[in-house]
């Protein structure tokens, strides 16, 4: 039998470590029944007991204000897991325990992680965990998770609850009238299926709190008149309160929990200034702040390229010399040694020569974010995305593109106003996504190499201003009306965990890994066969090292289509090739020019960098940044934004792409 865990807990509380550390970062992403948010979910096994753990996403409530919140509603209140492993900070123990009570009114089987006891030791805080275990009625322990501290004791405790049959027995009194009025409603339910599905007096209190989802569900299984009794029993508490039921549970709820704080927490002398707010004085700054950004930006992809250099050497030799010599003395049918040697070495050699780059800019994202400076990096971004017509809320799946376009568009989900998430996830394509920076490294080492971590950089910075600047146009035509704000929680510093960061680098690594081994593997062998055979029929390996013979061939003849588009930009049929392949996968860019030039790694580099000049060859990095998107976000769009907008995105993109090619082509030619 596998027992169910639900890891619930605010945003910024160490769930994501929790989460990796219990399942050794081994876990299979999907999406949740009905709606297009990530579902991660892992497994591990202790003390020969299989596990599951769900990953739910980061909340305050369970209110169901937002997709998320409804989801980890759901999931709790009817998915019924075996433990909810509720993750609190130890620091902050007011805030967030207004989950933890919510959680145990809903009647679930509850174990909390008192994490981050390090940083609430630093701050003169110190918790009686027997007192707060004695009152909740659930096991607490304290944790340190990026130091792996109480991780055994955390295992044992979930083992204890999902083998005990008890629930919790957690009850708030909210007063005589709320009472009355909860015994009521319970009488209306009672006897009913609803009874089977849900905790009787939370779902009464729910009611009481007017949560539209559960008296839809009153309706479908009692019908109208059951709906209009329970208004008539809030309308009439409301009388009596003076107030609105809500409000009076809510503040009711908040009480009990600053009660609780009150009896568990002593907290020593608080020094004037912590190292947090000092630091948060700095990089958030209104004029340092964007410097500090755009430096560590430029430092970042420096050090990748630093350090990297000589992996980056030896996996172009292991590729391109030993590997491809390997196959052209081995295998002896001619057209399998080309697609072997010119296909599938060449195309993914020329692809995975950066993946030292890459890898080391996962590992500097990781430790960014373990630290926390990426939240500050949010907080100074709204300032300028807000003037500029973009939600507050739109910068964490801004933030989110960086990895991966797709995921940050699934995230617009949790922005509430309408226009804000269409502007939101229409210029999301606009974001370098990881998939481009193979293509950013290739053009940045053959033509820019004494200064490629500024170049690189560069095309972040034209990101930003892109988005502003599309983002702009579109609140002042199409999507006109106010700008929603976001309050925004800072979490404090913290020393990263290597585990954590290792572990964080290896899993996004090896999501690339995946893709250059399925889809881009799959892309390589398609082009080898377009460049092989040709309007005429098959032309034959020696198109790889025949250009006369490489201009029949379908690659060639798709490129040509689009050549004469592209020829005020200084680029031939083969870079408009590699572009139109790049629909498929940005990373497809890369792999088709190798084959298109026959050559990889850095033969390719020279071959670019004799054909193109340095500002034609920025063009192509900026065409690249901001052409059409690759399928996966254009199906990403249409599933959240309907067919209308995921065609407008497409066209708006392309038209942006040619005029700023065209610009930097038109600038650089009063240089070069």
């Amino acid at each position: 039998m596998t027992h169910v865990v639900a890891l619930v807990g605010n945003p910024n509380v160490g769930k994501s470590v929790i989460f990796n550390s219990l399942t050794g970062g081994k876990a299979w992403v999907g999406n949740w029944p009905g709606v297009t948010v990530e579902k991660k979910v892992g497994r591990y096994r202790f003390l020969g007991r299989e596990f599951e753990v769900v990953d739910l996403p980061g909340i305050y409530g369970l209110s169901a204000f937002s997709v998320d919140e409804r989801i980890a509603r759901d999931f709790i209140v009817e998915g019924r897991p075996d433990v909810v492993l509720n993750i609190v900070n130890a620091s902050n123990l007011g805030k967030d325990l207004y989950l933890t009570v919510s959680l145990l009114e809903a009647g679930a089987k509850l174990v909390i992680a008192l994490n981050m006891m390090d940083l609430a030791e630093d701050r003169g805080i110190e918790i009686d965990v027997q007192g707060l275990r004695r009152i909740l009625g659930v096991p607490v322990v304290p944790t340190i998770a990026t130091k792996g501290v109480g991780l055994e004791a955390l295992r044992r405790a979930i083992l204890s609850v999902a083998e005990s049959k008890g629930v919790p027995k957690f009850r708030i009194g909210y007063g005589r009238d709320v009472e009355r009025a909860i015994d009521e409603i319970k009488a209306i339910l009672a006897g009913t299926s609803l009874e089977e599905r849900y905790p009787l007096r939370w779902l009464a209190i729910r009611l009481l709190e007017g949560d539209p989802d559960y008296l839809q569900r009153v309706r479908e299984a009692l019908g109208e008149e059951a709906c209009e009794r329970i208004r008539g029993i809030k309308e009439d508490l409301s009388r009596r309160l003076g107030a609105d039921p809500e409000d009076a549970i809510v503040e009711r709820r908040h009480a009990v929990v600053m009660d609780v704080v009150s009896r568990v927490v002593r907290t020593a002398r608080r020094p004037s200034f912590t190292m947090t707010e000092v630091l948060d004085y700095v990089v958030t700054h209104k004029i340092f702040g964007i410097p500090i950004l755009l430096t560590m930006l430029y430092f970042a992809f420096r050090i990748a390229f630093d350090l990297t250099a000589p992996l980056v050497d030896a996996i172009d030799w292991l590729f391109s010399d030993y590997l491809s010599g390997l196959a052209e003395a081995h295998i002896g049918s001619e057209w399998l040694r080309s697609l072997v040697s010119d296909g599938i070495l060449n195309g993914l050699g020329t692809l995975l020569v950066f993946l030292p780059n890459i890898a080391f800019f996962f590992l500097l994202l990781s430790a960014m974010e373990d630290l926390g400076y990426m939240t500050r990096v949010a907080f100074i971004m709204d300032k300028i995305m807000y003037r500029l017509g973009l939600s507050g809320k739109s910068i964490i799946p801004i933030i989110l593109g960086v990895g991966c376009n797709v995921p940050a568009i699934l995230a617009t989900r949790n922005i509430e106003d309408e226009r804000d998430r269409k502007v939101t996830a229409m210029v999301l394509p606009l974001v370098p996504c990881s998939a481009r920076l193979p293509i950013f490294l290739l053009f940045s080492a053959a033509f820019f190499s004494s200064f490629r971590g500024a170049v690189i950089a560069s095309m972040y910075v034209i990101s930003i201003g892109v988005i502003a600047l599309v983002a702009n146009l579109f609140r002042r035509t199409a999507f006109r009306g106010p700008t929603t704000g976001f309050i925004m929680e800072m979490p404090p510093y913290m020393v990263p965990s290597i585990r954590n960061v290792l572990m964080k680098t290896w899993i996004r690594t090896r999501k690339f890994l995946e893709k250059a081994g399925t889809v881009i593997f799959g892309s390589v062998i398609v082009i080898w066969i377009m460049s092989v055979t040709g309007p005429s029929g098959y032309i034959g390996p020696g198109a790889f090292e025949d250009p006369s013979l490489m201009a029949k061939s379908w690659v060639a003849w798709m490129g040509m289509k689009l050549e004469p588009l592209l020829r005020p930009l200084g680029w031939d049929w083969r870079l408009a090739a590699a572009l139109i392949y790049g629909f498929l996968a940005k990373e497809v860019v890369v792999s088709t020019l190798s084959l298109a030039f026959g050559k990889g790694g850095v033969a390719l580099m020279r071959e670019l960098s004799s054909m193109l000049l340095p500002h034609q060859a920025f063009a192509f990095m900026v065409f690249s940044l901001t052409y059409v998107p690759c399928i996966p976000t254009i199906a990403a769009i249409r599933s959240e934004l309907g067919t209308k907008y995921a065609i407008l995105t497409v066209l708006y993109q392309m038209a942006l792409a040619y005029l700023l090619a065209l610009l930097v082509v038109a600038l650089g030619g009063l240089v070069f």
